[in-house]
């Protein structure tokens, strides 16, 4: 008796593990067709006089001094630190790794945007990175000519014909838009590294990538950022320009820094 109860109840869990999962899923279904729809009812990202479509502006800018403030008290010093205690060459690596880490998104999208020969340079690039780069630390495919390209479902939904939608600022992520938002959704979900860890109950090491890209981008970001800060009348409304200029050069496959303002990197890349 004692043994038919405890298989009942691990059934039992199981079938609520299920449940939760599906119930994950349709809401990941729900939140992206919502996105989705608000963004089709758009066409461009900018008005007619060229500004940003930006309806939500009161409340992205109360979100973007939140974000702002837990910058300026947490993320900036810890960037200045880890610049200022790991050497270059680490810093590097490490961005290298977490790169290749990325590779099955970026792969998965570029074949969603029907660009077979960018999927091809992704694979060739883990191959090369993972083998001879030790894991990924090291860049060797670069040296061949096979430059790392961020791709996300974002940019896939852009290709297909999807407008931004309103600019939207998200909290501790940064500025986005509704397609954008959407497909920083469906990234996550969809991330083969993030179900393997969730599925062999290695959780810790997702949130523990997610906390490194975060500082590894901040770094990455200080003299930019810096640099806007002193020189923007309106900080808020630079970030927004700078972010949907990089986003359509990336969407063109264009160098994302060679825009005009300067780079900023998708906050939503590991999110």
């Amino acid at each position: 008796m004692g043994e038919l109860r405890q298989k009942s109840l691990e059934k039992e869990l199981e079938m609520k593990d299920q449940s939760k999962k599906s119930g994950g899923v349709l809401t990941l279904c729900l939140a992206a067709f919502m996105c989705l729809m608000i963004a089709g009812c758009t066409t461009n990202p900018q008005t007619a006089d060229g500004e940003i479509y930006d309806p939500l502006e009161d409340m992205n800018r109360s979100v973007f001094e939140a974000n702002d403030a837990l910058d300026q008290a947490v993320a900036r010093p810890i960037a200045q630190a880890y610049r200022s205690v790991t050497p270059k060459l680490v810093r590097e690596s490490v961005r290298n790794f977490l790169r290749n880490l990325r590779t099955p998104i970026n792969m998965a999208n570029n074949i969603l945007q029907g660009d077979i020969e960018g999927a091809a340079g992704d694979l060739s690039r883990f191959v090369m990175n993972t083998s001879i780069g030790i894991g990924g630390l090291f860049d060797v495919a670069a040296d061949t000519g096979l430059e790392y390209e961020h791709e996300d479902f974002g940019q896939t939904l852009g290709v297909w014909g999807i407008a931004h939608g309103p600019y939207l600022v998200l909290p501790v992520i940064g500025p986005s838009s509704f397609r954008d938002a959407t497909g920083i959704l469906v990234d996550t979900f969809a991330d083969p590294v993030r179900l393997y860890l969730y599925n062999t109950d290695q959780e810790e090491w997702y949130y523990a990538r997610v906390v490194a890209t975060g500082i590894d981008k901040r770094e990455e970001l200080l003299d930019a950022l810096d640099d806007l800060r002193a020189n923007s009348f309106d900080y808020y409304a630079a970030i927004r320009s700078a972010y949907m200029q990089k986003r359509e050069a990336m969407l063109r496959d264009d160098d994302p820094d060679a825009v005009v303002a300067p780079a900023i990197p998708d906050y939503d890349e590991e999110f």
